[in-house]
């Protein structure tokens, strides 16, 4: 047990020295914290391999927030159900658009991902986790049906079609509604199966650090007790992201604070990410996020145009949500308004959209919206003088979703900032090598120490790139590579050599 001087609810930012520990509760090969997408890949492979694993979980249960997503997964470069529905796709396509929608790619994380996701798609179904040969063409943030393949990302949006081929690559777990909770109860049986060992309503506070700065365990508060748990060979930090702690999101995007609805389990407050920095790990792309403006569908909204308050076009309307969420939040002033005319209108079905104005001519609304004089006529008339030829020399939106608006009346739909319902999440965590390791700011690894899941930093990155299925893809993905690492672990080495320098 931990000494008196640490009953009372050590923090996370304060790791307890290993001499400070008089017994030890409970001993596992692998401790692995947070029981979501990542942390039970994690705890598969650790039990497959040969570990004594141990999962400890905050919830009454396990899931996280992979539990509470649509459940579509990022995968590509000819997985069964693509070549089923007639798309060609390769993992030098699938790493082409990756690396695209990334500011700043890990080059061996991304190549890994890409050149394995056939070969993850294939464990998952082994798990029983079951995909349909089907896609579902419409434009939509969500598929309801059972249907698995759907557009989740820019794939098709310029630059991003004319750098790799366009293919649909977010792959839904067959389940009519949302699918998360069925990935994680197929992904939950595999790791009893295997012989992981998982504890609910265990929340872990710190992490036990010996004279050689070394993970050696970690504090946890169980059944109203605090309680130490050892590792011996290596603890697994799953605990999700920051999104649900206003301190750290107001200190990593400030700019977003207060204006956007945060996604996420009630638990993703940080503290795994917290532990981690603690225990001298480095965490990078701490200020990445995915914002969303999910204005579609319908989709006929997107026939119209997402106009400034200079009464200027900016994005592409036929974009991921993500991408024109985040450049929506970025225009001067926070304005941002949706025009469409009478064949094109619909009511998103996400609640929280105000019509800002409705008038029988383009002068009328301008004026509405106190737009400089004459700018949204221009732009209108710019706008459907191309699009009635199939063009859009500006932003170069699809010729699919290209017809001019003109059949009053018109109608403007609020998105600015703060107005309409953003919703964002964090990105980046803790710098890590692929196989979990945690690296400090000289690129050295913390021995002991492992990441995966929003608390590392993943393929899951860009907030203009972002796909959806994404972050269940990196956690899934790269949660297995950290489980068989931190299993694999003897003496002070890891399967992944982990005295080596790694490199961002």
């Amino acid at each position: 047990m931990p000494s008196p001087s640490h009953s009372c609810s050590p923090r996370a930012s304060h790791p307890v020295p290993l001499h400070e520990i008089d017994e030890w509760y409970d001993e596992a090969d692998v401790l692995i914290v947070g029981y979501g997408g990542a942390g039970a890949c994690a705890a598969i492979e650790a039990a497959t391999w040969g570990a004594d694993t141990l999962v400890l979980e905050r919830a009454g249960g396990g899931g996280g927030t992979t539990a509470m997503a649509a459940g579509h997964i990022y995968l590509g470069g000819g997985t069964r159900v693509q070549k089923a529905c007639g798309y060609d796709d390769s993992p030098d396509n699938l790493l082409r658009y990756l690396e695209a929608s990334a500011d700043d790619p890990d080059p061996e994380k991304f190549r890994l991902y890409a050149e394995g996701s056939v070969a993850h798609f294939d464990w998952l179904e082994s798990l029983g986790v079951p995909f349909n040969d089907s896609i579902h063409e419409a434009r939509t943030n969500m598929q309801q049906s059972d249907e698995c393949l759907l557009w989740s990302g820019n794939e098709k949006a310029w630059p991003f079609r004319d750098l790799a081929t366009p293919a649909p690559r977010g792959h839904k777990v067959a389940k009519e509604g949302e699918a998360g909770p069925l990935l994680f109860a197929k992904l939950d049986e595999a790791a009893r199966r295997a012989g992981a060992r998982v504890q609910t309503d265990t929340r872990v506070l710190t992490l036990v650090i010996d004279p050689a700065g070394r993970v050696a365990g970690l504090i946890a508060r169980q059944d109203r007790e605090i309680r130490a748990f050892r590792a011996r060979r290596g603890v697994i930090l799953c605990a999700g992201g920051y999104a649900m702690d206003e301190a750290m999101f107001q200190r990593h995007i400030p700019r977003l604070a207060g204006r956007v609805q945060p996604i996420g389990n009630p638990y993703d407050d940080g503290a795994g990410l917290r532990m981690g920095l603690a225990a001298r790990g480095a965490g990078i792309h701490l200020d990445d996020y995915h914002i969303t403006l999910p204005f579609y569908p319908p989709a006929s909204l997107t026939f119209g145009i997402l106009v400034n308050a200079q009464g200027q076009r900016f994005v592409a309307e036929d974009a991921y949500h993500g991408r024109i969420g985040e450049l929506a939040s970025r225009q001067p002033q926070g304005r941002v308004y949706l025009i469409v005319d009478e064949p094109n209108y619909g009511r998103p079905e996400l609640d929280g959209f105000e019509l800002a104005a409705t008038e029988d001519s383009i002068a009328d609304l301008e004026r509405a919206l106190e737009l400089p004089e004459l700018a949204l006529l221009q732009t209108v008339a710019y706008y459907n003088d191309h699009a009635e030829r199939g063009e859009d020399p500006l932003l170069r939106k699809h010729s699919n979703w290209l017809r001019a608006i003109k059949d009053a009346p018109f109608a403007a739909l609020e998105c600015s900032l703060g107005k309409a319902p953003y919703m964002a999440f964090s990105l980046g965590g803790l710098w890590t090598k692929p196989g979990g390791e945690v690296l400090t700011e000289d690129g050295e690894v913390v021995l002991g120490l492992y990441s995966a899941g929003r608390n590392s930093c993943g393929i899951a990155r860009s907030a203009e790139g972002y796909a959806s299925g994404t972050c269940i893809g990196d956690a899934t993905f790269f949660g297995r590579l950290a489980g068989r690492a931190a299993a694999a672990h003897r003496a002070g080495l890891s399967s992944a050599g982990e005295n080596s320098k790694g490199s961002r």
